[in-house]
């Protein structure tokens, strides 16, 4: 999810550490990424010998790999809160198994409210926090830090991650120096998926630019299609439309300043990205059930009727991440009915934001080190990988692992990134103002599909709540 997710779904404030040159360069990430996220089309197109894109499996038979050491943990019982729900949730408690077997640990998943954060709160006022927590923002790593709870990794984490990861991903997942994050899950959410059949009936093609997209919307509603699908009752979807846009059109260095709130939301830059996103929000009878059915709409919903209902579904395309392949129906298959084009450039370069859940450590013992250790290894990863549905930040995670070609070229992309990629501005705000539902950014972004002529009155609510957040 919401990087969900996820969403590649870091909370920075003026008392925070600011993230590391590195990961920040954003001509080069841009120049970096797009340049991979754009052999998606061709990739899409084809999907030859991939096996079953959703099945995950299919394909990819070769035995879990075992590159790392754990411990005997007989007797151990361990729980881990995350969000993910369906699939996702699914998927990981094969990877929790393998743990288990090769331990000897007993490993339970708690599923966890959104904000997260939060939820760990009340866990641990009373008494009872979870051995590990995945937390989908960096920010909630550095308040999870400063309220005493997080831990810090001990060296065999420290080692698995020095091994497999790039200072950029091991960087944001530190605070005050040290390692707390063991960035599990990452994801590319600068991608728009498609119904191929609707697409061909339609004659339409693979924009490359904003005003392509629109081109493309049109000849799709043409053709008796609504354009396109939004979940909008889960904020963190319009805060990935808002991003993408901003990004491409006002250039990496005023989103870094607007992710630090370094410069305001009433910045004309603002203006243009809301008016930008106006002219599909805004277009009549471009978004599947109007404003209020996207608002009644979650992201699983969001995906699925896209590829349901032949080639007359609820709508053709869905802004989403790579992680919205776990909720294409298993009747469509990824690179041929169900295919994928990079977010198409709004300015110079077409966008690429990326999210990411890390693995933190909230009660400190031997099992929990070993936990996130296992995290923090390929082979971990690798399990989940076959599944489809998740991309990782591992860079020994074998491009082969993942079940489809759309799906490694994907990965690829994030991997030869380096430490070159932008991680999604909501993640970089405080908890309050960018990931929170029914609240912040979030609750004004669902304001604004609802009245997309109102840009003037969204830059002030987004920029109050953005003062009152970060502290002025």
């Amino acid at each position: 999810m919401r990087m969900t997710s996820s969403t590649i779904r870091t909370r920075w404030s003026p008392k925070r550490d600011k993230a590391t040159p590195q990961h920040r360069r954003a001509a080069k990430a841009a120049a970096t990424i797009a340049a991979g996220a754009l052999a998606l089309s061709l990739t899409a197109c084809g999907g030859d010998g991939d096996g079953d894109a959703n099945s995950g499996t299919e394909g990819n038979t070769e035995e879990t790999a075992n590159n790392v050491t754990l411990p005997k943990l007989d007797g151990t019982s361990l729980e881990i809160a995350a969000v993910w729900s369906g699939a996702e949730q699914a998927n990981f408690k094969k990877v929790l198994a393998e743990f288990e077997k090769r331990t000897g640990a007993k490993v339970t998943f708690v599923p966890a409210q959104d904000p997260i954060i939060n939820f760990i709160g009340s866990k641990v006022a009373g008494g009872q926090p979870p051995d590990i927590a995945m937390l989908p923002q960096p920010g909630a790593i550095k308040q999870a830090v400063d309220r005493g709870w997080a831990k810090p990794l001990g060296a065999e984490a420290l080692k698995e991650l020095g091994e497999n990861y790039s200072q950029g991903w091991q960087d944001i997942g530190k605070v005050g120096g040290k390692q707390y994050g063991v960035y599990y899950k990452a994801a590319n959410k600068s991608l728009i998926w498609y119904n191929n059949q609707v697409f061909e009936n339609a004659g339409a093609s693979e924009p490359e630019t904003w005003p392509d997209l629109l081109k493309t919307a049109q000849t799709v509603y043409d053709s008796g299609v609504t354009p396109f699908s939004v979940g909008g009752a889960e904020g963190w979807t319009l805060t990935d439309w808002f991003e993408n846009v901003y990004l491409s059109q006002a250039g990496p260095e005023k989103y870094d300043q607007l992710a630090k709130h370094e410069i305001k939301w009433t910045d004309p830059s603002v203006k243009d990205a809301l008016t930008t996103l106006a002219q599909v929000w805004g277009k009549a009878n471009y978004v599947a059930g109007g404003a209020n059915g996207a608002l009644q709409t979650d992201f699983p919903a969001s995906v699925t009727q896209v590829f349901t209902g032949g080639d007359q579904p609820k709508a053709a395309m869905v802004a989403a991440g790579d992680f919205a392949q776990v909720n294409i129906p298993t009747t469509m298959k990824v690179g041929t009915d169900a295919k994928v084009f990079p977010f198409p450039a709004v300015g110079d370069n077409g966008p690429v934001v990326s999210g990411g859940d890390a693995a933190v450590i909230l009660q400190d013992s031997k099992g929990a080190q070993a936990l996130a250790t296992w995290l923090a290894s390929p082979d971990a990863a690798q399990i989940q990988a076959k599944l489809g549905g998740y991309l990782s930040p591992n860079k020994n995670v074998p491009n082969s692992a993942y079940p489809n070609a759309v799906q490694q070229r994907i990965a690829k992309a994030l991997v030869d990134a380096g430490d070159d990629f932008r991680f999604d501005m909501s993640d970089q705000a405080p908890q309050a103002f960018g990931g929170t539902p029914g609240k912040g950014e979030w609750k004004i972004l669902q304001d604004f599909l609802k009245n997309p002529k109102d840009v003037a009155g969204t830059q002030q609510k987004l920029e109050t709540e953005a003062a009152a957040a970060y502290g002025g």
